[in-house]
């Protein structure tokens, strides 16, 4: 009988855990014939009463594992923190908000017994999500694509199965501190399969991605991959100087044949806001770049575990 790990990042999911873990059960009830399941739930420290909650999910059964975080790390780190203690044949990343459906999990496990070793899975919307997440959704894609060598397809998902091999990858040489998960499952490689699923509205509780935070994840995945956003910086600074030596050059001559010089205080003015603009916003792409070299050589560990909670204990 194959063993399955399954990883469950929690922040603030006090309302919904429940719930979830009751339709999670339902789900691998039906598959406990085949396989021997684990869960790994690993709780981003929440404010809320997640912990308590998880306590009671793990005292009820020994198929429970929680993985308490000493602060708060991040939905990436909690997946890598999960893999890091799974063990299992293959292992099954998941958010617990029910917009991940448990019921996709035998169709992961079947394209894993076909000899997949990584099984992405594509989010389409259910129509209820509203316009305003659809394109931010198309448009983060889309970037991402056109700057990156890796290309991720539209709609996917931290939802997905990956065999021990790729999981053993992954604890042992991939221990990047700004992971890009969605991009590096791509870059390993190794024979993938692709299952689509539609993403129900939350059942409880909201989104923990807010604006901001998909922006800044939004330019992990760009700098992780790309250099192309300095390559852009370079040509356009490149392109500034030829256009500001090419009127130079134009103001000079015109001075001599004509004998005018133009005033132009009014343009000089904002050729010098425009080009100031264009430095800074370069020197925060360098920035970027820099920051992620900074975290890197810092050699800091991805996550810190304050507790275990093993299954069956009280």
């Amino acid at each position: 009988m194959k063993t399955i790990d399954i990883v469950l990042p929690v922040y603030n999911e006090e309302e919904g855990l429940r719930a979830f873990h009751t339709q999670l059960m339902h789900v691998l009830d039906s598959l406990s014939s085949s396989y021997q399941f684990k869960m790994i739930y690993v709780l981003d420290r929440s404010r809320d009463r997640s912990l308590e909650v998880l306590r009671e999910l793990a005292a009820a059964s020994p198929s429970v594992m929680v993985l308490h975080l000493s602060r708060r790390f991040g939905h990436q780190m909690s997946l890598i923190a999960g893999m890091d203690h799974a063990s299992g044949n293959a292992v099954i990343m998941m958010d617990c908000d029910l917009q991940h459906p448990p019921e996709v999990i035998p169709e992961l496990l079947r394209r894993f017994e076909e000899g997949f070793e990584v099984v992405h899975t594509l989010r389409k919307y259910d129509q209820r999500v509203g316009f305003l997440k659809r394109f931010t959704s198309r448009l983060f894609y889309e970037l991402q694509n056109r700057l990156s060598p890796v290309e991720i397809k539209e709609g996917a998902a931290d939802f997905r199965l990956v065999s021990a091999r790729v999981a053993a990858l992954f604890r042992e040489s991939i221990r990047e501190q700004n992971q890009f998960l969605r991009g590096l499952f791509q870059w390993v490689g190794f024979r993938h399969a692709e299952v689509s699923f539609v993403s129900p509205p939350r059942a409880a509780g909201t989104t923990k991605y807010k604006p901001f935070l998909l922006f800044a994840f939004a330019i992990t995945g760009i700098v992780s991959f790309s250099k192309v956003p300095l390559r852009i910086a370079t040509l356009i600074g490149f392109a500034m100087a030829t256009l500001s030596a090419m009127y130079g050059a134009w103001l000079v001559m015109k001075y001599f044949v004509g004998g005018y010089f133009p005033p132009g205080f009014a343009s000089l003015i904002l050729v010098l806001l425009a080009t100031s603009g264009l430095q800074l916003m370069f020197l925060g792409i360098v920035g970027e770049y820099l920051g992620s070299v900074f975290d890197e050589v810092k050699r800091r560990p991805l996550y810190v575990i304050d507790e275990i909670i093993e299954g069956g204990s009280r």
